[in-house]
């Protein structure tokens, strides 16, 4: 696996942002109403909605509102009619960008994302034009603080990941989907403080751009994710350092 785009690092730095202006807990409170809905209500029988679960106490979700989520979902409370949307488009320099959305309005999410596009030099494809450029993995996302990332490795690999790449200030390992669940259990038996895991679509190649390309990317990125609707966003863009920090310091 030769890497990611970054994207997915600074998505959990603004997660302190995206909880404060309340779109983080929408976000979570929809995916566990889907999951919930179409496998069920019981984590022990949906894998979907145990991770779903997990993802939301990782964000400090309180239980109540998670239970309420998963019995909206079931339909012992109203407000579950939702449904699960992947939209598919090119950005600077041809680079792929995969949506998944949750809607109760199709056209309306389409039309939103598609306008978020094409105000950015942008467009909008059709189905299967790029989402075989992507892998679904489990990423479990680690703070490098204190945090020996050699040894971390060959913790995660003797617990069946991937492969695992050490960035500057956090640590992502990438395993199969089943085996995420496992491999998180033993790389917090070994007491190590998870930041997230997740189920993620991963690139199979990156796609180098320069600091004009890299930035526009980065925009576009960022109000895709801000359309209420959309749930995740993954591209093959590979961007560099020094654009990653000047976007993040503006």
């Amino acid at each position: 696996m030769s890497g990611h785009s970054k994207w997915h690092s600074i998505k959990h730095q603004k997660g302190v942002a995206d909880a404060r202006r309340g779109q983080l807990f929408t976000k979570l409170t929809r995916e566990i109403i889907v999951v919930a809905r179409e496998g069920g209500g019981n984590p022990e029988m949906n894998f979907r909605l145990r991770l779903a679960i997990q993802k939301a106490r990782d964000s400090n979700m309180p239980m109540d509102t998670i239970e309420r989520s998963i019995k909206k979902g079931t339909g012992d409370l109203e407000g579950g009619s939702l449904t699960e949307l992947t939209l598919e488009g090119y950005g600077p320099n041809g680079i792929a960008i995969l949506v998944n959305a949750l809607t109760d309005n199709r056209n309306r999410t389409i039309q939103d994302v598609r306008g978020t596009f094409t105000r950015h030099g942008s467009s909008l494809g059709e189905n299967g034009c790029v989402a075989w450029l992507f892998d679904s993995k489990g990423v479990i996302t680690i703070k490098a603080d204190n945090v020996d990332a050699d040894e971390l490795a060959l913790s995660a690999i003797d617990a069946g990941a991937e492969d695992v790449k050490v960035e500057s200030d956090y640590v992502e390992v990438y395993t199969v989907p089943e085996e995420l669940e496992k491999v998180r259990a033993t790389l917090e038996k070994n007491e190590v403080r998870i930041e997230s895991s997740e189920l993620l679509m991963v690139p199979k190649s990156l796609v180098e751009l320069d600091e004009k390309a890299a930035m526009q990317a980065l925009k576009l990125l960022d109000k895709i994710e801000e359309i209420d609707d959309v749930q995740n966003v993954f591209s093959n863009a590979d961007i560099p350092d020094s654009v990653v920090e000047a976007y993040q310091a503006a």
